[in-house]
């Protein structure tokens, strides 16, 4: 009888204790806490006050997210030299120049500064086969944008892009498709036989051919397999503002719906190198390499 009103009392205090500390959060969540690690946390306190044998074992009630240092650029540095500096602390191995993967990630790399910690990318800029590309997407927190039906996006990318939808009305470039979103490495060698064939991929290899890189990528290349690019039907200055203000930039030259989550704002993007060029009006932020 004793030990039921005293689990019912620790029950009671520690409701209290997690509604006072999701008032003190500002009303912003950033982690969010599942029902079985709750109870696992509740058994957990209940324990300890009945000195069960368990009860040596660490309690934790109230989940602090580690947060990373964010590097600052070194502004003394060129563009190439700052860019490559910093997202070193990204990529663990950077391509030599002149390389396939070289050319990838000046064409793609440009996610690489992403400071979210929340992000996961990828160890590398180039998936050969589709085995290790299910592996890397098997990693990654995903979650469904509003716009469309099972349109996945790694979920911080997700929640920039949907708060930027809540503002003005985006709709993606299909209307409705998952393809819009998160590929997979079939959906991305799909993309290029539509486009391009070996014989292409042979010449971007050589650095010969460069122009097929603004309208489709490669096979196990496509910022699309990381779960940070979206196809959308951009029209407005004002969706273009929305997306500029939740960390969305176009990044691939001439590819007008391809956008890119880059999460960091839009007037430090020079800090790391980017080189702003405006094609018809459209303004694209590229890698400096």
């Amino acid at each position: 009888m004793l030990n039921r009103f005293l689990k019912k009392g620790i029950y009671i205090c520690l409701v209290i204790f997690t509604s006072l500390t999701l008032v003190a959060s500002n009303g912003n969540v950033n982690h969010v806490t599942g029902a079985n690690d709750l109870k696992t946390n509740e058994d957990c306190l209940i324990e300890r006050a009945l000195k069960k044998p368990t009860s040596n074992r660490p309690c934790i009630t109230n989940p602090i997210p580690s947060i990373t240092p964010i590097p600052t650029p070194n502004l003394a540095l060129p563009q190439k030299e700052r860019f490559l500096a910093f997202i070193t602390t990204q990529l663990p191995l950077i391509p030599n120049p002149n390389t396939f993967e070289y050319i990838m990630l000046r064409q793609y790399g440009a996610p690489f500064v992403n400071l979210n910690s929340a992000i996961k990318l990828p160890p590398k800029v180039f998936f050969p086969n589709p085995e290790e590309t299910r592996t890397y997407q098997a990693s990654l927190v995903m979650s469904k944008v509003n716009s469309g039906n099972n349109c996945l996006l790694q979920k911080a990318a997700a929640d920039a892009f949907n708060i930027a939808d809540k503002q003005i009305n985006i709709p993606l470039k299909s209307g409705y498709g998952a393809g819009d979103c998160t590929r997979t490495y079939e959906t991305n060698l799909r993309f290029w036989k539509k486009y391009a064939n070996n014989n292409t991929l042979e010449r971007v290899k050589q650095g010969r051919e460069t122009a097929i890189l603004n309208v489709v990528a490669p096979p196990g290349t496509s910022q699309h397999l990381w779960g940070l690019a979206i196809d959308l039907r951009v029209s407005y200055s004002a969706q273009r503002k929305a997306l500029n203000q939740n960390g969305w930039f176009q990044t691939v030259e001439t590819d007008l719906p391809h956008w890119t989550y880059l999460g960091v704002p839009e007037e430090k993007l020079p800090d790391f190198g980017f080189n702003k060029k405006i094609v018809r009006g459209i303004t694209y932020w590229l890698t400096p390499l």
